[in-house]
């Protein structure tokens, strides 16, 4: 017999819980991947995505798989033996832009950052004279910390612009076009408020045209997936693998409530939502770990107190009150809690729950 579920506060890295319209839609009648209901409503969220993304490219598209799969897609596609991958790491997933575009066989420069710090655009575009592709985090999930993309896409030369906005997307400004990302991914599951599955991703003509055109996965090639969306525009498509219908049409259906609201309003919310959070933490005589400036609104880091053990603090807001947080990461991870206010999340309410719950949490923990 399965355990019963239980309703859960999801105020951790993410997941977050999921806007009501995203879950509904999961209990939608499933059409089959090629009916024109199904292309209809894929055409739909394309658009939306398009919108979040700030960009008109027209190979913008959920990816089937959750945002790693989106990182893997934008590597295999970009780089092979032999071309230079300039990667800017403060975090954990910049880490892990440089195991994925190494297995493409990249020549990998690795730019370091202090762990709850922001990325230094003009050292990572001098990093090398020639690379073919430049990547970072724009809203680093391990740390809590915002990097300047704008300023990087400035300096990037003749190099593609590879971003991981899965922290950001839905819930921060992020102007792909404007800033000069060519290649971009994310994920459903934060600022999105859908469920985890799926990979919002963007790629610029240019960079699609200077693409890896025999890619080592047959299952995220783009030459592939862009017909398979349509990317030439018209309702004829080619046959690429079963998309997964249901997550579609919640992701259309999420993507509808957020621009329904308004993107200025939603990232208005998600930044009075961290602020307040953040504030509340410092009243509590906490310290937060992400350097002053470059704090996330989504996702805010902070220390754990001395003689506090950060484990005992989660599993009893889990057990007491049904609410996540996370541990922190890396060598962060019994130091740093890491606490998300995305999607539906990112409201007072929340911040007057999280805060309660936590302070209750370190005194009988």
């Amino acid at each position: 017999m399965s355990t019963p579920l239980t309703f859960r506060h999801l105020f951790g890295p993410g997941p977050s819980n999921c806007y009501p319209e995203a879950v509904a839609a999961l209990g939608h009648p499933i059409l089959g991947h090629l009916d024109p209901l199904f292309i209809e409503m894929m055409d739909s969220a394309c658009e939306g995505l398009r919108q979040l993304w700030g960009t008109a490219n027209a190979r913008t598209l959920p990816l089937s798989g959750t945002g790693s799969a989106g990182m893997e897609a934008a590597f295999v596609n970009s780089v092979g033996p032999g071309d230079v991958a300039v990667v800017a790491v403060n975090g954990l997933f910049g880490v892990r832009m440089c195991e994925v575009a190494r297995r493409a066989g990249a020549e990998v420069v690795r730019v370091d950052h202090e762990w709850g710090r922001p990325i230094d655009p003009e050292r990572v575009a001098s990093a090398h004279p020639n690379p073919k592709v430049i990547a970072a985090v724009h809203a680093e999930t391990s740390t809590g910390v915002l990097s300047d993309i704008a300023a990087l896409g400035r300096l990037k030369g003749d190099a593609l612009l590879l971003v991981d906005a899965v922290t950001s997307i839905g819930g921060l400004e992020l102007l792909a076009d404007d800033w000069g990302i060519d290649i971009g991914y994310a994920g459903t599951q934060k600022c999105l408020g859908v469920a985890p599955g799926l990979a919002p991703f963007t790629i610029s003509d240019a960079a699609f045209e200077r693409r890896i055109q025999d890619p080592q996965s047959w299952y995220l090639d783009l030459g592939l997936l862009g017909g398979y969306v349509g990317a030439a525009g018209g309702s004829k498509r080619t046959y690429h693998h079963t998309a997964p219908v249901a997550m579609v049409a919640s992701l259309a259906a999420g993507l509808d409530r957020v621009l329904g609201e308004g993107l200025d309003a939603v990232q208005a919310r998600h930044a009075a939502a961290g602020l307040a959070l953040q504030e509340g933490l410092q009243d509590m005589g906490l310290e937060l770990f992400a350097e002053e400036g470059s704090r996330l609104p989504s996702l805010t880091t902070v220390k754990v107190p001395d003689g506090v053990d950060s484990a005992a603090v989660r599993a009893y807001l889990l057990e007491r009150f049904s609410l996540e947080i996370g541990s922190g990461a890396g060598e962060f991870a019994s130091t740093v809690w890491r606490i998300g206010m995305m999607g539906p999340n990112a409201n007072p309410a929340s911040v007057v729950l999280v805060l309660g719950a936590l302070k209750e949490a370190i005194a009988k923990a």
